[in-house]
């Protein structure tokens, strides 16, 4: 449950488990450093398959997007949206990308299921809410797109961004079995039930 204590907490990545479980939900997360840009496809490939690219995910993030992407002139890849999907169909991957790979946390929209609530518990990890709708500032906030792996899945590849001050980010889900969801859930449900209690006696 968020607390009138939730702080304003500045992160560079990599990060230790000390770290991510001194988050707490509710806390507000600004992130500079590297993150990793993955999808179905991508999250299918290296922890279904096996086939993990060379990459060291450590203590990074990974977050839930398929970018838009230009060629700049000298053939860099240019961010031009770098929105952020739905995490729960990518939901079964929690452990594989938190315990497997070492991941500090994942970054997306919509949260995780319990089970992914309790591998978050086990293993240290977090999840961040991040802003629907606000992929024009999170895209200014990408410094620049470092390298892409399996991309034979583009845009659905494994992207490393460079990014400063990426956030707000909310602290949704933490490593000591909160989440927001929940709590958002059961105080839905009261309220509906009272609603239709008053219906019930008109």
């Amino acid at each position: 449950m968020a607390t009138s204590s939730a702080q304003v907490i500045e992160l560079n990545t990599p990060l230790v488990r000390e770290e991510t479980r001194n988050l707490k939900v509710g806390d507000e997360v600004w992130i500079s450093g590297i993150i990793w840009g993955v999808r179905d496809a991508s999250l299918i490939r290296m922890i279904d398959d096996r086939d993990i690219p060379n990459c060291d995910f450590q203590g990074g993030f990974f977050l839930h997007t398929a970018p838009s992407v230009r060629k700049g002139n000298a053939g860099e890849l240019i961010p031009v949206s770098v929105g952020t999907t739905t995490s729960m169909r990518m939901d079964r991957f929690t452990s594989g990308c938190i315990k497997d790979l070492g991941a500090a946390g994942i970054i997306g929209k919509g949260g995780l299921s319990e089970q992914s609530s309790k591998i978050l518990q086990d293993e240290g990890g977090v999840y961040l809410s991040i802003t629907g709708g606000a992929a024009s500032l999170q895209t200014q906030q990408v410094e620049a797109i470092e390298d892409t792996f399996l991309e034979d899945l583009m845009p659905e590849c494994v992207w490393k961004f460079r990014v400063k001050r990426l956030g707000p980010l909310i602290v949704s889900m933490d490593s000591h079995g909160n989440s927001l969801y929940r709590d958002v859930k059961s105080r839905s449900s009261k309220h509906l039930d009272t609603y239709l209690k008053t219906l019930s006696n008109k």
